[in-house]
């Protein structure tokens, strides 16, 4: 018999054979030999009930959206060789192109009626040894200057136009000047993104000294000068000289030049010699008396108010020895050195070019020394009043024509006002013309052709405005020493001193109609200097926008 090849077992299997099948192998639905296989189960490819049916086309996909990121980030359709040639703000502005042939003080004076991102961007100025300006010794410098601006009296927009060119000058391009009564602040960004750097200073001390502000300004035309390279150190070492100069007058000077201040303001209402020299001497015992009460220490409050009476005391005196002189002349001659005609153009200046805070609190100390006057005045007027003086204004508010003498007088004014601004002997000479021209002016409208003392003031003061900044744009310099005392003649010391005596008579309505006059000329010169002097920079070629002048800050935004 023949061995089966099957082992006991069955028939011989591979080692293959031999592996456990899976359960997928003996499945119930494996479909036998020769039958089709059946598609994958459904599960392997599911699909939705919003499935788009065969024959339609499937709708594209939306972009999936940006991501949020920084406001300076750089937009998604910017490309540097398609960046624009100029700067174009929203509004429609065309971009500012600054002549280098226009004062600097018309050209930051444009830069800062204009919104910080409209500003064009400066020449970088040239960096020693690689590296950017020092920007801290910078500011400070820029603080500096502005202070010595402030304390001397120029207007707030003046500063900020000064101290926006200085750091214009030095590469600071990205600089915002603030300018208030007693503070000066700067502010420079590096960048959008980088943090700002301000620094700050206090005015705690003004003076009058135009010399001293004549300097400044000829420190500030080198500084902007492109042909002119002034180093920060250079300008500090200039800045401490100018600090440390002397007045050009000394103090015995400006005290005669008070008492000829008073004498002449005498002769324009009518006076004598006799009523010049008592006039004179009235004005210098006020002036000594201020001196003695400022080195104790007293307020400047004080010092006006004693300042007021030994005028006011001679004139008294006059009327009580039955002397056949003129007291209203003298007492008013004693006015006209006191009344504060410098701090009320630049308050006005400032109020008028949108400065209103600035302009609010020189008014107010305008005001103070206003009351002063009236106070000194008053208090001696109210003695005389009950020992039976007989002080009549009726008599003195007669004019008197006298053409020759008056303009002399006029002209002498302004010569001992200069003087006691501590103005250079170069700007003296031009202040006493513009202030004789403007008495002519004044006394044909007011005198000659009984016109209205307020508009004769105005126009007599919109020309005093008009000449000073043309003769300043000629010099490069500030316009306050042609300006301030040109406009001498007109201060209201008739008014002042005919109101005061209407109260001290106990006539209240008549007394506050006569002050009220004196504020009215008061603003009448503010306002006519003011606008003289925007005609001429109006009538001038502008630095920017094809020869169109940007108007001052304005409230209502036309």
């Amino acid at each position: 018999m023949v061995a089966s090849p099957e082992g006991p077992e069955g028939p011989d299997e591979t080692a293959e054979d031999r592996k456990p099948r899976s359960d997928e192998a003996h499945s119930a639905f494996t479909p036998p030999a020769g039958v089709e296989q059946p598609p994958p189960p459904e599960e392997d490819h599911p699909t939705s009930e919003f499935a788009v049916p065969e024959g339609v086309a499937a709708p594209e996909p939306e972009p999936a959206p940006e991501q949020e990121g920084s406001a300076f980030a750089t937009p998604s359709g910017y490309t540097a060789k398609s960046t624009p040639p100029a700067f174009t703000p929203a509004q429609g502005f065309p971009m500012v192109r600054l002549s280098k042939d226009a004062p600097w003080q018309d050209r930051m004076r444009t830069m800062l009626r204009l919104p910080a991102a409209e500003r064009p961007e400066p020449e970088q100025a040239a960096a020693e040894g690689g590296s950017g300006p020092n920007v801290p010794r910078v500011l400070d410098l820029t603080l500096r200057i502005g202070e010595l601006l402030l304390a001397g009296g120029e207007g707030a927009e003046d500063v900020e136009a000064a101290m926006l060119a200085i750091c214009r000058s030095y590469g600071l391009d990205r600089c915002e000047p603030g300018v208030t009564f007693t503070l000066l602040s700067i502010t420079y960004q590096p960048s959008l993104v980088d943090a700002p750097v301000t620094a700050n200073r206090t005015v705690r001390r003004r003076g009058t000294d135009y010399t001293r502000l004549e300097a400044v300004y000829h420190l500030l035309a080198d500084i902007n000068a492109p042909d002119h390279d002034v180093s920060p150190e250079e300008a500090y070492r200039r800045l401490a000289v100018i600090r440390r100069n002397r007045h050009p007058y000394p103090g015995w000077v400006l005290t005669l030049a008070a008492g000829v201040l008073a004498g002449a303001a005498s002769v324009l209402l009518g006076g004598d010699l006799t009523v010049f020299l008592v006039a004179a001497l009235g004005a210098i015992l006020g002036d000594r008396l201020a001196w003695l009460c400022a080195g104790r220490g007293l307020p400047e409050f004080y010092q006006f108010l004693v300042a007021a009476m030994p005028p006011a005391t001679l004139g008294a005196l006059l009327t009580l020895l039955h002397a056949d002189l003129r007291p209203s002349a003298v007492i008013t001659g004693g006015l006209f050195a006191l009344i504060p005609g410098r701090a009320l153009v630049s308050a006005v200046q400032d109020g008028l070019t949108g400065f209103y805070i600035t302009a609010s609190a020189r008014l107010l100390e305008v005001g103070y020394f206003f009351v002063a006057i009236v106070v000194g005045v008053l208090s001696v007027l109210y003695v005389a009043v009950q020992f039976d003086a007989n002080l009549n204004p009726e008599g003195a508010l007669q004019p008197v024509e006298r053409p020759v003498v008056q303009i002399a007088a006029a002209m002498l004014l302004c010569l001992t006002f200069a003087i006691l601004l501590q103005q250079s002997r170069a700007t003296v000479w031009f202040a006493t013309l513009n202030g004789g021209v403007a008495w002519v002016v004044y006394a044909s409208i007011a005198v000659t052709a009984n016109g209205s003392s307020v508009m004769a003031t105005a126009v007599a003061a919109g020309l005093v405005g008009l000449f000073g900044q043309l003769i300043a744009r000629y010099e490069h310099t500030s316009s306050l020493p042609y300006v301030t005392a040109a406009i001498g003649p007109l201060l209201p010391g008739s008014a002042t001193y005919f109101g005061v005596l209407a109260i001290a008579q106990n006539n209240l309505d008549q007394g506050f109609t006569s002050l009220a006059k004196a504020a009215a000329l008061a603003l009448a010169i503010a306002i006519g200097v003011n606008l003289g002097g925007e005609l001429a920079r109006m009538f001038m070629r502008a630095p920017g926008f094809g020869g169109v002048r940007r108007a001052a800050k304005r409230t209502r935004g036309f």
